[in-house]
């Protein structure tokens, strides 16, 4: 089968323009003011990725996908310049370099992912399913590597497809690039060679077979006979610019205060705040704790609080600095601390630090002078809830929560360990502030809602500056606030009871990533021998 003689033009500029507009941007003039197309377009950004480089050699490709992938990461890194300059007040021209600089980390894997599939392809393995498992391989690989950055992952992109998403209760955001590079792999094998081959049919089919399949495998749903919570979200709507103000503190806290309070008279058992908003550490400030808890006994609601968490060492002077949440009872008393376990670099700490520390230096200040410390690990709290007959008592009601802080909602295989750890909710809290107008806080949003599907329990987003927002177990969002308003978002949650059977995701992590990678590592070594076999003929026919 001889591939088509007319030649695809315009494939890479194609590919950078359809990636782009496959995740979401905030766009004033539609329903909602967010274009979200990637439920349509999303099939041919690799389409486009694989007729870019066809033909060309591994080395080739490989320079060829560098570029590519520097441009259209670096478009939906945009959002690298309000981070850097309108927030983290930074000379304009670094600005403009923060994009690229950022998007250098996914441009390699990108690269590596067209080199490897015009060698797979020379060897005549590369082809459609072996292309979707190189993808998810190369994808996942992304989601670790020097702590990982898995931004923009193809998958996202069906985050509104409804008809496939159950299969991440199975497969986790990894299934959805698989089914997505299914489709686009057909699509270039179709115009390279203007027929529909048995292994197209056999993709086309799995793509529908899967549609078909994906409305029966989301997770069950939440008894009708269990336990529901009035939960409330608080969007204090504090600039990133104003945050760390010491004289902005006490009108942050006022603020935060009357949203407890609203949310409280509309019956909200418990309140939850975004990341860090209480910017002083809440264990060295008496009169703030004292304040906390009498808010809670005010409001009869346990509460979740996004603040700074610190470690003392044996001289009294604080040793570490933490991303933390705490939790107060509704008596007052205060629970449990969770620490963010997973950092973002180059925000809450420098990676290397030993030798770009003096031309460097992490853009999140205000928790710490130098780096912030990870938590431990993912783990679920039990918050005692009020009993209907009196605030004061706590009684013998409980709910066991999960919250990841901002950035550890990119990465499932950790979002995961708090249901693991039988949560039954999942309170997110994020402080978006730093994105400003852009796509970055609809495509956050997205990644939170595949947590929710993948786990198969309702979140509660509580953000700074939005998007706020009740995601019920199957990724839908249910109720969302608009950005850069203050909100308050109360809704009934069901609670997902322990001893429930969690999702094949939440029981096994990324087996089906880890099965694509062993098949691509597979191809490649048979691709390889294939080519220690083919060199002793060579030369016999040099000769």
């Amino acid at each position: 089968m001889n591939p088509s003689s007319t030649p695809v033009r315009w494939a890479g500029i194609a590919y950078v323009v359809v990636t782009f507009l496959s995740f979401p941007h905030p766009l004033a003039v539609l329903p909602g003011g967010v274009l979200d197309l990637g439920v349509a377009l999303s099939w041919f950004s690799p389409a486009f990725l694989f007729l870019a480089i066809d033909g060309l050699a591994p080395r080739n490709a490989l320079w060829r996908g560098l570029m590519l992938g520097m441009v259209s990461n670096a478009a939906i890194l945009h959002w690298a310049y309000v981070v850097t300059v309108d927030y983290g007040k930074a000379d304009p021209l670094l600005g403009l370099l923060a994009p690229p600089g950022m998007a250098l980390y996914t441009t390699v894997f990108v690269g590596a992912l067209a080199a490897a599939s015009a060698y797979l392809r020379q060897r005549g393995l590369g082809r459609i399913f072996v292309l979707a498992a190189l993808w998810v391989a190369v994808d996942s690989l992304r989601g670790w590597v020097l702590g990982g950055f898995p931004w923009a992952t193809i998958g996202y992109a069906q985050h509104l497809n409804r008809l496939l998403l159950g299969i991440v209760t199975l497969t986790g955001v990894y299934g959805l690039s698989f089914v997505v590079v299914l489709g686009g792999a057909t699509i270039a094998e179709f115009v390279r060679y203007r027929r529909f081959d048995f292994e197209m049919r056999a993709a086309v089919a799995c793509i529908l077979l899967l549609h078909a399949l994906g409305p029966f495998l989301y997770a069950d749903e939440v008894p009708t006979d269990a336990e529901t919570v009035r939960i409330g979200a608080v969007q204090g709507n504090v600039s990133q610019d104003a945050k760390w103000l010491r004289e902005r503190f006490s009108e942050t806290l006022v603020d935060y205060e009357r949203g407890t309070l609203e949310a409280a008279v509309q019956g909200a058992q418990l309140v939850v705040w975004p990341e860090s908003a209480m910017t002083r550490p809440v264990q060295l400030d008496r009169g703030l704790r004292s304040r906390l808890s009498m808010l809670a006994r005010d409001s009869g609601a346990a509460l979740v609080v996004g603040s700074v968490g610190t470690e003392v060492d044996a001289r009294g002077v604080v040793s570490n600095y933490f991303d933390s949440a705490f939790t107060i009872a509704p008596d007052g008393g205060w629970l449990t601390r969770y620490d963010k376990t997973h950092l973002v670099p180059f925000g809450e700490y420098l990676p290397l630090r030993r030798w770009i520390g003096r031309i460097a230096e992490a853009v999140a200040t205000g928790i710490a002078k130098g780096d912030v410390t990870p938590g431990v690990r993912p783990f679920a709290v039990d918050l005692p809830l009020a009993s209907p007959s009196s605030v004061d008592s706590p009684g013998h009601r409980s709910v066991r929560v999960g919250i990841p802080i901002c950035y550890e909602l990119l990465f499932p295989d950790l979002v995961r360990r708090f249901v693991e750890d039988e949560a039954g909710v999942l309170l997110a809290i994020t402080n978006d502030a730093w994105y400003g107008r852009t796509g970055a806080p609809y495509q956050f949003l997205a990644m939170t809602a595949l947590r929710s599907a993948e786990s198969g329990v309702w979140t509660v987003r509580a953000a700074n500056t939005g998007v706020t927002a009740v995601i019920d177990g199957r990724g839908r969002v249910r109720e969302r606030t608009e950005i850069f308003e203050p909100a308050v978002l109360v809704a009934d949650v069901p609670i997902r009871p322990r001893g429930f059977e969690p999702t094949f995701y939440v029981r096994y992590g990324d087996v089906f990533a880890g099965a694509c990678s062993l098949a691509v590592l597979a191809a490649l070594v048979i691709a390889w021998r294939r080519r220690e076999d083919a060199r002793p003929e060579e030369a016999q026919a040099s000769r």
